[in-house]
Parts: C-alpha cells; sequence; structure tokens
C-alpha cells in the first residue's frame, strides 16, 4: 500500500535515486521506531504475555503503541477501530514530525467531520504486533538482553494481531467496536475481528481485501521476501549495529518495488510514463526509464521508515492469513457474525479483485453485495478516490446506528 495520496510524477522532473541519497543521507540500517525515540502522537499499554499461533515459546510479552482521537462517550458505544495496511502504522490522522516519519494516512477518511467523524467517534488505532513503529516488533529489545529481537522475533499471524487489539479494546474499557474498518491487511483484520469475536463488533469495512490469500498473492510476495533475504547486508536479520549505508536497505526496496506495481494498474502506469527515460547516475549511467525512477524514489522512500524484519513479518502473516482455517472453511467461520459488513472492491485492483470481495460478501450473512468503486489508479485506489469510498462508510455507520436506536 503506498503512504498516501501521490503528488505528480513527470518523467525527467525528480532526482536520481543516487542524488535522493547525496540529499538525503544514506538509508538507516533499520528506520523503526525504537523505544527512547520521540513518542509523538503514540501512546502505549503493556498487554503482558500473549500467546501466539506458531511460536515454539507460547508467546511473548507485548507492548502496543496506539493513537486516539475524538472522545469515547459515557457507553463506549462510539468507537471506531481503524487497522492499517502493510506497511502502514496508528498515525491515521496528523502531520509528519517529531515521531512520526510521514503524515496521517487516511487524512481524507477520518477527522472532524469526515466520513469517520472524529467530533463523534472515538476512532482508535494501533500499530501491528510485530509492526517497526512502536509496537514489540524485531528492533525492539528483547528482554534477556536488551538487543534488538532481530532474527529472534516469532513470526505472527493476523489472529495473533486480532487477540493484541483485542486486549487493547479491553484496555479502553471498549466492549465492542461500532465498526473496525480498514484496507488491504487492514481489512482482513477487520473480517478476522468478524470471526475470532464477533459479538464485539457491530460492522466491518474490508476494503481491497479477502476471506483468503490466494496463490497469485503469495507468489508476488514470494519474489518480495527474497529480494530481502538475499541481500548481503540482512545478515539473516541481525543487522541492527550496521551503520546507515550498510543495512538491507537494497533488498526492502526491491521488494517494495515488486510490491508498488501491484499496487497500481498497468494502464495507469502506462499512462503516466508510457516509454519515457531520463538521464542515468552512478547507480544506472545507461539512462533509466521514468517508471523505474518512480520506482526508485518509493524504494528509498519506504527503506527510510520502515524495517527488513518488520517486512517479512507482515509477508508471514497476509500469506497464512485463512479466516476459515481451523473453523471449517470461510463459510463456517463467519456464519456466527450478525453485524453490518462494509465490502469495497476497486475495479481496476489486480493485486485484491473483485472476485475476493464477492466470496467474503457470500460468506457474511449480513452483507448486502460487494461496493465496487471506479479507479484508474489500481489497489490504491482506496487512498486517492473520495465520495465512492466516503458514501460507502457514511453508509454503513448510519446502519449501525439505526440498529443500535432500535435496541
Amino acid at each position: 500500500m503506498t503512504d498516501h495520496v501521490e503528488t505528480a510524477w513527470d518523467a525527467g522532473a525528480h532526482p536520481t535515486r543516487a542524488q535522493e541519497r547525496q540529499t538525503l543521507g544514506p538509508i538507516p540500517a533499520s528506520s523503526a521506531w525504537r523505544p527512547g525515540d520521540h513518542p509523538g502522537s503514540r501512546r502505549f499499554v503493556d498487554l503482558g504475555w500473549l500467546p501466539l499461533e506458531a511460536d515454539p515459546r507460547g508467546g511473548i510479552d507485548v507492548t502496543l503503541a496506539y493513537e486516539t482521537w475524538g472522545e469515547l462517550n459515557a457507553d463506549a458505544s462510539n468507537a471506531i477501530y481503524v487497522a492499517h495496511a502493510f506497511t502502514g502504522d496508528s498515525h491515521v490522522v496528523g502531520e509528519a514530525g517529531d515521531g512520526h516519519l510521514t503524515g496521517g494516512w487516511w487524512n481524507g477518511l477520518v477527522g472532524p467531520g469526515k466520513p469517520i467523524d472524529t467530533d463523534r467517534y472515538f476512532v482508535v488505532s494501533a500499530n501491528v504486533l510485530g509492526g517497526c513503529q512502536g509496537t514489540t516488533g524485531p528492533a525492539h529489545p528483547h528482554p534477556e538482553d536488551g538487543h534488538p529481537w532481530g532474527s529472534q522475533f516469532p513470526y505472527v499471524t493476523l489472529h495473533d494481531m486480532v487477540v493484541a487489539e483485542a486486549r487493547l479494546a479491553d484496555h479502553l474499557g471498549i466492549d465492542a467496536w461500532a465498526l473496525v474498518i480498514g484496507p488491504s491487511m487492514g481489512g482482513m483484520r477487520a473480517v478476522e475481528w468478524a470471526a475470532s469475536f464477533p459479538e464485539r463488533v457491530r460492522a466491518i469495512g474490508a476494503i481491497g481485501s479477502t476471506a483468503a490469500t490466494t496463490a497469485d498473492q503469495i507468489a508476488w510476495h514470494a519474489t518480495q521476501g527474497a529480494a530481502i533475504r538475499l541481500d548481503p547486508h540482512f545478515r539473516d536479520g541481525d543487522y541492527y549495529d550496521a551503520a546507515p549505508g550498510e543495512g538491507p536497505h537494497t533488498g526492502l526496496g526491491i521488494a517494495r518495488a515488486i510490491a508498488h506495481t501491484t499496487y497500481r494498474s498497468g494502464p495507469e502506469l502506462n499512462a503516466r510514463f508510457d516509454r519515457d527515460a531520463q538521464d542515468g547516475d552512478v547507480l544506472r549511467p545507461e539512462g533509466i526509464f521514468a517508471v523505474e525512477s518512480y520506482l526508485d524514489h518509493h524504494a528509498d522512500k519506504l527503506a527510510r521508515r520502515f524495517d527488513a524484519n518488520t517486512y517479512l513479518r507482515m509477508l508471514h502473516a497476509i500469506n497464512t492469513h485463512d479466516v476459515g482455517r481451523g473453523r471449517g472453511g470461510v463459510e463456517a467461520a463467519l456464519s456466527r457474525y450478525e453485524g453490518e459488513a462494509l465490502l469495497v472492491a476497486i475495479d481496476s485492483d489486480r493485486l485484491y479483485p473483485l472476485s475476493d470481495s464477492e466470496r467474503l460478501a457470500s460468506a457474511l450473512p449480513r452483507c448486502e453485495g460487494v461496493t465496487l468503486l471506479h479507479s484508474d489508479v489500481g489497489h490504491d485506489g482506496f487512498l486517492v478516490e473520495g465520495s465512492g469510498l466516503d458514501d460507502a462508510v457514511r453508509g454503513v455507520l448510519a446502519k449501525v446506528e439505526a440498529r443500535m436506536a432500535t435496541r
């Protein structure tokens, strides 16, 4: 998922990768937030021991970083959870600044007067378990020696992440969310909420998402993971003591370039870049196509705000996503969920196509079908398109309020 709405990218009008690195300096070995860094708008809660599905140790102690907007009402009925996508974090709304390397990734949807109106709702978002922006993850100190977990950090599942989010709800005094909503991996967690805690969710919103990851999607992820692991600076995941410029940023950048290609549509890339070229640099003296420069930019941009070990943990979490796993299949897993369901697909999405949302819709008892948004962009359409998604979110919240009014 792209960070947020992009500005125009014109061929020949932007610095090359070498020029960007000369301006911004070498890329850190890891751009993870670490204890002792400026907290920004984050709050922290110690969840204690958290069981994990696939960890041979059984689990780990977890601290969760989260942010909130708005006020919780007296009966805690106005709480909305916004679940971030793959490389997102808890900073849904706000500016970049101390503690936050980027601005809010859903500023267009969440805020005063927005579809998720923070004058009416209490909005919460947390960095996922295994993340790199405040929640316990591979860059955090291992409890035994204080060095970063690195390669020792367990591989987690979306179910593990949702259990941690449920502990956060307990901490905040929220028995049931009015809405759990998210794009892409965030939408997968919304679906997992419906299966794991159906009584604690009045509505879910899954945007550009799926009930179970497909072989095609896993195949795209396999190349991304290989790019990171084959970077000689990855050092099997124990690279945190490396100097700036000596970390696995090349592999991480290639992984991001592969992923970003799937987030945009072929027609959009063709229309924006065609076969336009620009001068090369020390890395590509023969010259580069404009689309290569664009992917280089996004590769470096991610490496300056993310962590390679976390990237691999997120790939694993998505690859193992199957809401029907251990529950008798997708339909059986979601049959107990009685809340509202908003499913949004983007007509040009080649990563999570319409068929993924249609399968979800058929499994959710109260779902009235899929909202199909038109966008030339592709999977990232949920970040750059406005009114269609805005209206859909307002609509599902109106249904929740109408049901609450009859109780």
